[in-house]
């Protein structure tokens, strides 16, 4: 067992048995070795049934990451194009001025859709053709292009239809096709979880109640903002352990978020960056700043690369480092300085506390 290894393990011991976290995997790659395959916990535990480096996870946004790289592949394979004009292949999304926003605009959180209608309810979200009929119809809150703002539900739909449009397929089959079954994943990467892989899963559970706004805050929070009838957060879907695990919305194409083991997310950054899905030229492309500035959702400075955060969270701050960090604690990126590559997933959903990643982080870049 390597130094490396021993410290990541005694780390997520700690985290489990202190009560911080019910169950942790950890992994990670550099250059194709699998330095670190590191599990602590309970998958389950109300059944008592272990956490195992092959447990998959809900892992909220950091499947946005997942999404960019299926979109990366078609590109290679001259599927589609960064500047291929959305409205192109899907021409319903040209309506209010849509007409010009292209892939790179969706993969940067620029098209000015970030929203879903209000009233959303997660069988909605589990409706594939009514989510992309709402999209398409939607006035942009900003003229695509011209700004950016984090699209926390719509990016997965309106890139998973520019993928169905160009493939004739849904985008669970070809990051099946494309991404998992090519690089030995098709067991721990998923969009829409075939239901007898369900028990296989771990259950998610809430670190703790909800966090309660009064209206006139949350009116005053970007993220939280109605404009013409559609607010960027689905207030009746936050991804809370009742949403994560609901079987209608593991088994259905979200892919604003997806399913995956640690090993598996971390692998497919390693192969990424190794050269076994795009080239050597695509990567400096699509993991170097494409946007910078004040997002309009979050309200705070951003920085994007296609389809990626470049930074991550507080810790790792560093420009080398770009991929996805999940709203419940979970995270999959990549250091293009060093070829370290990272997958951290777990059960307890922290909403939007990084601690864990950043003590990750903290061990291996």
């Amino acid at each position: 067992m390597t130094d490396l290894q021993k410290d990541v393990q005694a780390a997520i011991d700690e985290l489990v048995e202190s009560g911080v976290e019910r169950g942790v995997q950890v992994a990670v790659y550099r250059h194709g070795e699998l330095l670190v395959d590191a599990v602590a916990g309970f998958a389950d535990p109300a059944t008592g049934r272990p956490f195992t480096s092959g447990t998959p996870v809900y892992g909220t946004s950091t499947g946005k990451g997942v999404t960019a790289t299926v979109v990366h592949v078609l590109a290679e394979r001259g599927t589609l194009d960064y500047e291929t004009v959305i409205a192109d292949l899907w021409p319903e999304f040209a309506a209010h001025g849509k007409d010009k926003a292209t892939v790179r605009h969706a993969l940067t959180h620029a098209t000015g859709v970030p929203g879903v209608p209000v009233g959303t309810t997660p069988e909605d979200l589990c409706d594939w053709d009514k989510m992309c009929a709402a999209i398409a119809t939607a006035t942009p809150w900003w003229e695509p292009g011209t700004r950016f703002g984090y699209h926390p539900q719509t990016y997965g739909y309106i890139l998973g239809e520019v993928v169905r449009r160009a493939t004739g397929k849904r985008i669970s089959q070809v990051l099946r096709e494309e991404v998992a079954e090519p690089l030995g994943l098709a067991g721990e990467l998923f969009f829409g979880v075939p239901e007898s892989e369900l028990g296989r899963l771990a259950r998610i559970e809430d670190a703790g109640p909800p966090m309660e706004l009064p209206a006139e805050v949350l009116a005053n929070i970007p993220f939280f903002k109605v404009v013409d009838g559609y607010t960027a957060a689905p207030m009746a879907a936050m991804p809370d352990a009742a949403f994560s695990n609901r079987t209608d919305v593991l088994t259905s194409d979200i892919p604003a978020g997806a399913t995956m083991t640690a090993r598996a997310v971390a692998r497919m950054y390693d192969a990424l960056l190794g050269g076994e899905l795009v080239s050597a030229e695509r990567v400096r492309e699509l993991s170097s700043p494409a946007v910078t500035g004040l997002d309009e959702v979050t309200g705070g400075p951003a920085t994007w690369a296609l389809g990626y955060s470049i930074g991550l969270t507080a810790a790792p701050s560093r420009p080398t480092v770009f991929g996805m960090a999940g709203s419940g604690g979970s995270a999959g990126f990549a250091d293009t300085a060093t070829g370290i590559c990272v997958g951290v997933a777990k059960n307890r959903a922290s909403m939007g506390d990084f601690s864990t990643v950043e003590r990750i982080a903290g061990i291996v870049l």
